[in-house]
Parts: C-alpha cells; sequence; structure tokens
C-alpha cells in the first residue's frame, strides 16, 4: 500500500527543483537519511549513491547503516523517483507548479509509516522558502 503527503511550497518550481537536484541536500529533508555520498553520475537514472541512514531497534537502539539509494527516474521539473535498498522502499517526488512563486510537491511510499512523506514534505516546505515574503 501507497502513502503519500502534498503541500503548497512558498518557491517557483525550477527552485524547487535545483534544491531537489543537489544531491547533498537529500539528507536535509528525507526523515533517517544523515549522510549522502553521490557517485559520478550525481542526479541522473541509474546513479547508485552510498547513504547513511538511521534505523531503531527496539533492542540495538538507534545505529546507523550504509545502504544504497538507486535514482530510477529523473524527469526534468517534474518527478523524481528512487529506491532506498536497505529499506526495500519506493519513493516518488512530483512537482506541479500552483502559480509564477508556489509550487505543489507531493512525496509517496511503496510503503511504510504514512508520517514518513508528510514529513518530508513539511521538511522540504521549512527548506525552500524563496518566494516566502519577510
Amino acid at each position: 500500500m501507497s502513502v503519500g503527503a502534498s503541500l503548497e511550497l512558498l518557491a517557483p518550481r525550477a527552485d524547487v527543483w535545483a534544491f531537489l537536484a543537489e544531491p547533498y541536500h537529500l539528507s536535509d529533508w528525507w526523515p533517517g537519511l544523515t549522510g549522502v555520498r553521490p557517485d559520478r553520475r550525481g542526479f541522473a537514472p541509474g546513479a547508485r549513491w552510498q547513504v547513511t541512514a538511521r534505523v531503531r531497534n527496539v533492542i540495538l537502539g538507534s545505529r546507523p547503516v550504509e545502504t544504497v539509494l538507486l535514482v530510477r527516474d529523473v524527469e526534468l521539473f517534474e518527478r523524481w523517483s528512487w529506491h532506498l535498498v536497505a529499506q526495500r522502499l519506493d519513493v516518488e517526488v512530483r512537482l506541479r507548479a500552483v502559480a509564477d512563486d508556489r509550487t505543489e510537491v507531493t512525496v509517496t511510499t511503496s510503503r511504510g509509516r504514512s508520517s514518513l512523506p508528510k514529513l518530508a514534505v513539511k521538511r522540504l516546505y521549512d527548506l525552500v522558502q524563496t518566494a516566502a515574503t519577510l
């Protein structure tokens, strides 16, 4: 069962895409990831990134694990999907321009807690607010 969440960001779609297209930003907004080492292909289909994730276990507590993120699809300014190998989790991020300075972001996961996509879009909202007025 897939789960998803959407939120309108106060930023143009190009700004949101530029943020997402930088591999090192992934650990800033994706829950549980603490580090990213992209391969030489960077943000491109077929790329394999080494990521560090924090996993929690009732018996062992919280500990870091190394895993691979496989970039599946990249549709410029529209969509990005990937697979986290250790978690067996598929993720898709979709962008839709709502206005010149507003973008709706939708994050969907193949399974898991419904709080994961909600937290991801909330973190993106907090980080990507280039059109916000002060």
